[in-house]
């Protein structure tokens, strides 16, 4: 997913950015409001991590102003306020979850794929579509009873086509989802990792169609070969 940092300390901003790049995530980080206010206004994202204390503004009143706007992007604040009025007024403001400082990476990655799950109306821990199995927790996609390995960036875009089954996802949408600012794909790198998950999964798990973008395979599609034949990229 394509995540949002709003946090004022360099050694947290930073140790938070690299650390969810390392588990695969494309993060933006930035530390006072109006750039996250910039940042929001041109780029969708999956899910902002949110400090309350920003030089140039209180994270709960840029909170409810997104919210006013019609943002409904996830929201998990990560602050040091540990009062409850402090928590009752975050989440009172569109918050999705409301953590205190310090918190484990571990449980802040989790915290994001909780609420991203919600937002997306697929709260179960294990998606399914046909013989295809795949749980986000642990990055792992099952094909007929058996795992496949697929690469982070392969990972990620599968979850963003089960994400969103029944839209045509351009292949700007899907860039933006899966780099982040300061590292951007070559021009054919997507093309690439949805050759592989053809070739991994199935033939027809990722659908093009020409001119607008691609889309997840069809029930009747994927079950019309059987799953250790060799694939050759649908167009």
């Amino acid at each position: 997913m394509r995540i949002l940092i709003v946090e004022d300390d360099p050694m947290l901003g930073d140790g938070l950015q690299r650390g969810l790049k390392l588990m695969g995530h494309a993060v933006d980080w930035f530390g006072t409001a109006s750039e996250a206010d910039r940042a929001i206004g041109m780029m969708h994202y999956d899910a902002v991590v949110l400090d309350l204390g920003l030089p140039d503004d209180d994270g709960v009143a840029m909170l409810s102003r997104w919210r006013n706007q019609g943002r409904q992007t996830p929201v998990v604040v990560l602050t040091a306020r540990d009062a409850v009025s402090s928590r009752i007024g975050g989440l009172d403001a569109g918050a999705d979850d409301y953590l205190v400082k310090p918190v484990e990476l571990d449980e802040l990655a989790a915290r994001l794929r909780a609420v991203t799950r919600r937002a997306a109306g697929m709260p179960e821990p294990v998606w399914r579509h046909g013989p295809l199995e795949y749980q986000p927790a642990a990055r792992l996609a099952i094909w007929h009873g058996k795992a496949v390995d697929l690469t982070s960036r392969e990972s990620m875009l599968l979850e963003l086509l089960l994400t969103y089954p029944n839209r045509v996802l351009t292949r700007e949408f899907l860039r933006d989802k899966l780099y982040d600012w300061d590292k951007g794909a070559e021009s054919n790198t997507l093309e690439v990792h949805i050759h592989h998950l053809r070739r991994k999964i199935h033939p027809a798990i990722v659908r093009t169609l020409r001119g607008a973008g691609y889309t997840l395979g069809t029930l009747e599609a994927i079950g019309a070969t059987a799953p250790d034949a060799p694939g050759e990229d649908q167009t």
